[in-house]
């Protein structure tokens, strides 16, 4: 079996490609990262980096071994958190991220709950672009997100639905549609349905529509938030429910993620959302 700190010289090593930087990173020093690996090739019995007085490479093995151990390992430093967090209760900050009006007052109501149920937690609420919520997720911008599902991003882990809400098309207030008790997928066919970059607004997206670019697909919520004359909302009434959830960085379940989960559904459950 290897010690933990052959594991963590090895992966390291494998990120940083350099012993000074890795040393600075461990808190040893260089010469004991040199040590460590030179022990653990022995082990091993095959060279796992390649070291020249330029750079530092790791060979097939080395990459392939540093491949298959950085996750396990991953996994096992988050059940270590996970248990002293548990020990300690429900403490420190959260950072909840929200990307509209809606989706920050339900996170608000959630907070807020938090805060009552456990006084030693402070929940900070952070609003973003629809594009960043996941970066935020995977480098800690913030440890929540509320999110429309399904959500497939890597790194990322879906926790409860939350809301499921009926889907309407935002048309300009000028178009034949606007004037139609509903509308339905097939008539889609028959406009430009805007596309939805990563880093654009839903005030920037309406704007468009407004301008007569194209219409957009929203859920029911976007009529009350966003209401504005140049732009009329018709359901869209053959179409599935759009869902909301909770999402978090994927091997994160905190306990401050699990205890912001339950206010969540509980808030909801009590008509407080």
């Amino acid at each position: 079996m290897l010690e933990r700190h052959e594991i963590e010289a090895l992966l390291v090593l494998a990120e940083e490609l350099h012993f000074g930087r890795t040393a600075e990173r461990l808190g040893v020093s260089t010469a004991r990262v040199s040590q460590t690996i030179r022990g653990l090739e022995r082990r091993v019995g095959t060279r796992l980096f390649d070291r020249t007085s330029r750079r530092v490479e790791p060979t097939p093995a080395g990459a392939r071994l540093a491949g298959e151990l950085g996750p396990a390992w991953e996994r096992i430093g988050a059940a270590v958190r996970r248990a002293v967090e548990e020990g300690r209760g429900v403490t420190g900050t959260l950072t909840a991220a929200f990307t509209d009006a809606a989706a920050g007052q339900l996170l608000a109501g959630a907070a807020e709950l938090l805060r009552a149920r456990e006084p030693g937690c402070r929940v900070v609420l952070r609003e973003a672009r629809p594009g960043q919520v996941a970066a935020w997720l995977r480098d800690g911008g913030a440890e929540v997100c509320l999110a429309a599902f399904p959500l497939e991003e890597p790194g990322v882990a879906a926790g409860p639905v939350l809301v499921r809400e009926a889907r309407m098309l935002a048309v300009p207030s000028g178009h034949p549609f606007a004037r139609r008790a509903a509308v339905s997928r097939a008539d889609l066919a028959r406009v430009d349905v805007l596309p939805e970059p990563p880093g654009a607004s839903a005030a920037e997206l309406l704007t468009r529509v407004g301008a007569g670019e194209g219409v957009l697909c929203v859920g029911a919520h976007t009529r009350r938030y966003h209401a504005r004359p140049d732009v009329a909302y018709v359901p869209l009434d053959d179409a599935p429910p759009l869902e909301w959830g909770l999402a978090w960085r994927a091997g994160a379940e905190t306990a401050r993620v699990r205890a912001f989960a339950r206010a969540a559904v509980d808030l909801l459950a009590a008509g407080d959302g």
